[in-house]
């Protein structure tokens, strides 16, 4: 913290958002001010509060808390997805206050500790997840940035110690290039966030310049198909380190994993899905390469419980399944069509989409339209628009009128629940990055009173 000895006072714009809100809580930790405004209330900035964050939710600058004005002891953290016309970040950029975005902040903190990182358009998060865990569980005491909430500790920050940094390496405006991991990991590079980098080769070229900030690439993994320089990763085929002999017994994988010359048989691992395989392989790989014993982590992955809105389990009867996941990509929705399919054979599936961005929507549409039709039902909800302005002509009709299912059709929001309780699926599968999760908890009491 010596860094941030002189500043008393952190002020954070957008600090209802999941990376900044582990930031908000690190200095919460450190014995610090914080205080920070959003433009509406969520899940996360009432529990932010509860543990001393001050949470401002108009933008006014005759808002912010009196010692937050001091410019000499606050420093000022933004995300990038909040808008330049935004008052209170005009107030702080006119006065000469030091304000910095998440991530450089993020890259100061951990540039001096051991740090273990790991970046990918998809799989990030629950990689991250489980890595601080079973790092956790074997002993190990770590600082942890996660870009989801935890299942296992209910928090998307954990702090133990400084033995090790494990956190989200986030591709979205460059954000990673902050960071200098010892460790680090690439689990996927798809296009995305085209908003930003306008070609897919610019994405590539960005996510090859995280990967050279780990110079020993003995210390540096990825999946398999990336062909990268360092140690590959996959499931069921050959790779540096691998997953092989899995099997499936009450609703948990059983795996044995290779890496290298060493081999860990009959692994425990709860969370379903290839992708998931995947997302556990790389944890594992990276939390032996920082020196903790394989069987050690094997034994703690058993007990990793998840990452809320990651194929989430909200009920689960014989007549209904609920799911809810965080998937906004096209690749993400065929992750969990796969592990939809592989843990609820022969059952009717309607996927319910939020798209997130009309950037994204219409970046992906073929894409989108081609993963939501291997549902057997779909209803579409508005566009979220996040930090957008409409584009003409995008939005969910159009995705709609792209999908091959003749079992298809878009809602509103009020006509949300009629429209799920009328559907004859038995498994329903909420996704999305948006707003969709507020409307879970409804659709949930409306299908367990309906089985």
């Amino acid at each position: 913290m010596g860094l941030f000895n002189n500043i008393q006072n952190i002020y954070f714009i957008g600090v209802g958002g999941i990376g900044m809100s582990a930031l908000a809580r690190y200095f919460v930790a450190n014995n610090k001010n914080v205080a920070g405004y959003d433009r509406t209330a969520t899940k996360i900035t009432q529990k932010l509060e509860e543990e001393g964050v001050q949470i401002i939710l108009e933008d006014k600058v005759d808002l912010i808390p009196a010692d937050f004005k001091n410019l000499k002891t606050t420093l000022v953290v933004y995300t990038p997805a909040v808008s330049s016309d935004n008052l209170v970040f005009q107030y702080f950029t006119t006065k000469g206050f030091e304000v910095k975005k998440r991530a450089e902040v993020l890259g100061m903190i951990t540039k001096d500790y051991p740090t273990l990182a790991v970046a990918g358009t998809h799989g990030k998060t629950t990689t991250t997840a489980i890595l601080a865990h079973i790092l956790k569980q074997s002993g190990v005491k770590i600082t942890a940035f996660l870009g989801g909430i935890s299942e296992n500790y209910h928090t998307n920050f954990i702090a133990d110690g400084h033995e090790a940094v494990v956190v989200e390496a986030d591709e979205f405006d460059r954000s990673f290039l902050h960071l200098s991991p010892n460790i680090a990991a690439i689990t996927s590079m798809d296009a995305d966030h085209l908003d930003i980098y306008g070609e897919a080769e610019e994405l590539k070229n960005t996510f090859l310049d995280f990967a050279e900030k780990v110079s020993n690439k003995d210390n540096f993994f990825y999946k398999k198909d990336l062909a990268l320089t360092g140690h590959s990763i996959a499931v069921l085929e050959e790779a540096d380190y691998h997953i092989k002999n899995i099997k499936i017994e009450n609703g948990t994988y059983i795996f044995d994993f290779i890496a290298e010359n060493n081999e860990v048989k009959s692994i425990k691992f709860s969370l379903p899905g290839k992708h998931n395989l995947m997302n556990a392989a790389t944890a594992l790989a990276m939390g032996m390469k920082f020196g903790v014993e394989g069987e050690k982590l094997a034994k703690a992955l058993a007990s990793f419980k998840g990452v809320e809105r990651r194929f989430t389990y909200h009920l689960k009867t014989e007549k209904k399944v609920l799911i809810e996941d965080y998937a906004h990509h096209p690749e993400e929705i065929l992750a969990v069509h796969q592990a939809v399919r592989e843990m609820h054979p022969n059952k009717k599936v309607l996927a319910v989409f939020q798209p997130h961005l009309f950037s994204r929507t219409k970046d992906f549409a073929d894409e989108f339209a081609e993963s939501l039709s291997k549902f057997d039902q779909v209803i579409l909800m508005d566009i979220y628009p996040a930090r957008e302005k409409p584009i003409e002509g995008v939005n969910s009709e159009m995705l709609l009128n792209k999908i091959s299912i003749e079992a298809k059709s878009l809602t509103s929001r009020s006509a949300l629940k009629t429209n799920i309780e009328n559907s004859s699926a038995e498994v329903i599968v909420m996704m999305g990055a948006g707003d969709i999760g507020n409307e879970v908890e409804t659709i949930k009491v409306a299908l367990n009173y309906e089985s």
